[in-house]
């Protein structure tokens, strides 16, 4: 049985980390946003644009690599069961993305798109 100093320990260095955590992630918000109004005060703020095509194309390869790892693994492992849901979401996460920048390419391409 462990004793009861290493229990303590156990018990307090996970609390000690959420609330470092936390305290970081508090300074951070809190100087990120004191720079956007410093930038903002002295005229210099610019919106980015998201660029959605890239983030499709990136996502999407990711996701239907992903995907289809975990699709074969599954089938290998266990057959095609239950389990094999756990790649097969993010395999039509990733087609569907990678279909939406071939349809966004293809407008962009013939002058209908933005």
């Amino acid at each position: 049985m462990p004793s009861t100093a290493a229990q303590v320990l156990v018990t307090v260095i996970p609390i000690v980390g959420i609330v470092t955590g936390g305290v970081v992630l508090f300074f951070f918000l809190y100087w990120n946003y004191k720079q956007r109004l410093l930038i903002i005060e002295k005229g210099a703020y610019r919106k980015s644009e998201f660029d959605y095509s890239t983030f499709s194309l990136f996502s999407g390869l990711v996701l239907t690599s992903i995907g289809a790892c975990l699709v074969v693994f599954f089938v290998i492992l266990e057959g095609f069961t239950y389990p094999v849901l756990s790649g097969l979401i993010p395999l039509s996460l990733g087609v569907s993305l990678l279909i939406f920048f071939g349809i966004k390419a293809r407008m962009n391409k013939s002058g209908n798109g933005t």
